[in-house]
């Protein structure tokens, strides 16, 4: 007796990321050691996180506040990763603008 033909079934997809629309913001990493804040460039942002592109000789620690004058609104921000001049970070929190911040 011969095997019943299946079907082709085709594999699933690999799961997709989030949706992450681009976008060019300024925005400051502040560190919380002695107030030190370092300028960067907010990219590909989305509800749960962001990349970041900044200076190839600032020190990021793991965690930090990111202040995006435009949003108007501080996000509490742990590193998922490192490359290079980039950072990708996940969103825990936000807070209204820092009180000492200029913008």
């Amino acid at each position: 007796m011969a095997n019943p033909v299946k079907p082709f079934q085709q594999e699933s997809p690999e799961p997709q990321r989030e949706h992450r629309p681009r976008v060019l913001k300024g925005g400051t990493i502040i560190t919380g050691i002695r107030n030190s804040e370092i300028g960067c460039m907010v990219r590909d942002q989305h509800a749960g996180g962001a990349e970041l592109k900044i200076p190839l000789e600032s020190r990021v620690p793991d965690q930090f506040l990111l202040y995006v004058p435009l949003d108007g609104v501080a996000y509490r921000c742990e590193v998922r990763w490192r490359r290079n001049d980039r950072i990708g970070v996940q969103f825990t929190g936000t807070e209204p603008k820092p009180k000492r911040h200029y913008g």
